[in-house]
């Protein structure tokens, strides 16, 4: 979670860069209901597969958008002359030729945004703009990142509303066509819009008690959602279904996130108690024989977090890296620079990709989205050949256990 102040203005760094030298390419291979969309950090030597980016697919989706344009974001933050930039002008382009738009913002994500960018959104013709506090239904955020169009197609992943996650940080998202997920989305985002209705008349919201329970996780394609108080009957949860996916790991786990720690959230320096559903699905799986990779950010490396990360790297069958990216060549950049991903492979055979870092708060408070796919290998081959990549560079070092890390300050160099 990104829960710091971003200064008012960055160094603008120039139009992300649409063309890369490769030393090697795989070829995209796409599916009709879900596609894999990958950003990867410039000037740096990971292999960057042939699959669209963030930037390309959200122009496309917002240029063909006919009717309605669903958005809820965490936080925005563009700069003039920057891929986030174009991206806007497309969504200003839609409001432009009538589509309706609905814009929903977290209230906490206010102080990460930059104010131009806001005041650009909220002047876009047919825009509607809300600002929730979600921490008024479970001390969460609304940590999700997605949107839908014209009901039929919709995005979710890692990249936040910000010029960086399409040039300088690790992400990776779906575009989905699945008319179901898509469906379950457009659900998603009506109850937090109904439920900001509510908070803003000083009403109560609409608690949920009971959700469905998948009959079997490593079979078809389904979404999961966070919390459960807030999330529609339907749709399954990330915090009564993630145990059972790590459970039926038979051989092999994959695993990228910015964020692991078994600590719940809290506000400030609030106590953070142990947030024991991550951490004990993994030694579980580890103790039955299934070999775990883990990598993520060095923003992790903090007090008390590198020591619950360095535990769990001496369990057997647990490995874990931790991901440096190199300074771009422009200078430092705040809050960049870092692998912000959140995927995961169960045997090479099932894919997670969502917006959840692993960790207390995630799957319990705050608004999250993930889906998962059982068959769709394609995708699957495509995340284990990123991750393969990644867990093999130079960027990606082993945990020492007795290596007295030094936290990393994203704000300052």
């Amino acid at each position: 979670m990104l829960n710091v102040k971003l200064p008012k203005q960055v160094a603008c760094l120039g139009v992300f860069l649409m063309s890369f030298g490769f030393s090697h390419m795989v070829h995209a291979q796409t599916t009709r209901d879900f596609e894999l969309v990958v950003n990867i950090p410039t000037e740096t030597t990971l292999k960057h597969l042939e699959l669209p980016d963030a930037q390309s697919t959200w122009q496309q989706l917002f240029d063909g958008a006919t009717s309605d344009i669903e958005i809820a974001q965490f936080y925005v933050y563009s700069l003039p002359d920057t891929a986030l930039d174009t991206v806007l002008q497309s969504l200003k382009r839609a409001g432009q030729r009538g589509v309706k738009i609905r814009f929903l913002l977290d209230e906490k994500g206010l102080g990460l945004s930059n104010p131009d960018t806001i005041q650009y959104i909220q002047r876009i013709p047919n825009l509607e703009w809300k600002v929730m506090d979600f921490s008024k239904i479970g001390n969460g955020i609304i940590h999700a990142k997605y949107f839908i169009v014209d009901g039929r197609v919709a995005f979710v992943g890692s990249q936040n509303f910000d010029w960086r996650a399409l040039k300088h940080i690790h992400e990776t998202g779906l575009k989905i066509q699945d008319s179901h997920i898509v469906e379950q989305m457009k659900q998603i985002f009506q109850a937090d819009w109904n439920n900001q209705t509510h908070l803003e008349n000083q009403q109560a919201i609409e608690k949920i008690t009971q959700h469905q329970m998948p009959a079997d996780v490593t079979q078809n394609d389904y979404l999961l959602a966070s919390p459960p108080e807030v999330t529609p009957s339907n749709i399954y949860t990330a915090v009564d279904n993630f145990p059972k996916l790590i459970a039926s790991a038979q051989s092999n786990i994959n695993i990228q996130v910015m964020q692991y720690s078994p600590l719940s959230y809290a506000e400030g320096k609030g106590k953070r108690v142990f947030y024991g559903l991550i951490d004990t699905s993994l030694r579980a799986a580890a103790a039955r024989g299934v070999k775990i990779n883990l990598m993520i950010a060095d923003w992790n490396i903090r007090y008390p977090d590198i020591l619950w990360i360095k535990s769990l790297a001496l369990v057997p069958n647990i490995n874990i890296k931790i991901v440096t990216i190199p300074k771009s060549k422009d200078g430092f950049i705040p809050y960049a620079r870092v692998i912000h991903s959140k995927y995961m492979t169960i045997d090479h055979k099932t894919a997670w990709v969502g917006t959840s870092n692993w960790s207390g708060g995630y799957f319990d408070q705050s608004r999250n989205i993930e889906v998962v796919l059982n068959n769709k290998p394609e995708i699957t081959q495509n995340l284990d050949r990123l991750y393969d990549d990644l867990w093999q560079s130079d960027y990606a070092h082993a945990v020492d256990v007795n290596m007295p890390y030094k936290p990393v300050n994203p704000a300052k160099e």
